[in-house]
């Protein structure tokens, strides 16, 4: 309609049972619309509601495991990390140290690496390994080409 002032646009939109609704009130001059403003909050809300649906929000996971694990347990924990990775998490491998395991941590380090080498096409590393208390911890974040929802 073109650059109207105020009093001539509320007329306007009084005359036809609508609101008057400033859409971009930083623009110079500030673009307003005659509409229903009803109907127009709730197709506000209802494109917040899709792209909300749209949206995986990321969780982090944690898988824990031992220096000394079988092969079934460990191809076991495996396929749950992929499965996790896979679905947009993040993913904690924490591995304990029980007893004497301390004076041999050089096995769970092998460990955790193998998983690692294992899981690099469906993750990378976030930081180093830390190691806290009897825990050796490491953080790994999804790849984006196995991402799925």
């Amino acid at each position: 309609m073109g650059i109207l002032l105020i009093s001539e646009a509320l007329k306007l939109a009084e005359e036809r049972g609508l609101d008057l609704v400033c859409v971009a009130p930083r623009s110079i001059p500030p673009v307003c619309r005659i509409l229903d403003y009803g109907k127009y909050k709730y197709e506000l809300n209802k494109r917040d509601r899709e792209s909300k649906k749209q949206q995986y929000i990321s969780r982090l996971k944690e898988i824990k495991l031992k220096a000394r694990i079988g092969e079934h347990d460990y191809q076991v924990k495996l396929r749950k990390a992929i499965e996790f990775l896979e679905r947009g998490d993040k993913l904690r491998l924490t591995l304990t140290f029980r007893g004497r395991e301390m004076i041999r941590q050089d096995l769970g380090r092998q460990m955790l690496e193998r998983m690692i080498e294992d899981l690099k096409e469906y993750g990378h590393l976030e930081g180093n390994s830390r190691m806290m208390g009897r825990r050796l911890a490491v953080v790994l974040c999804p790849t984006h080409s196995h991402h799925r929802e």
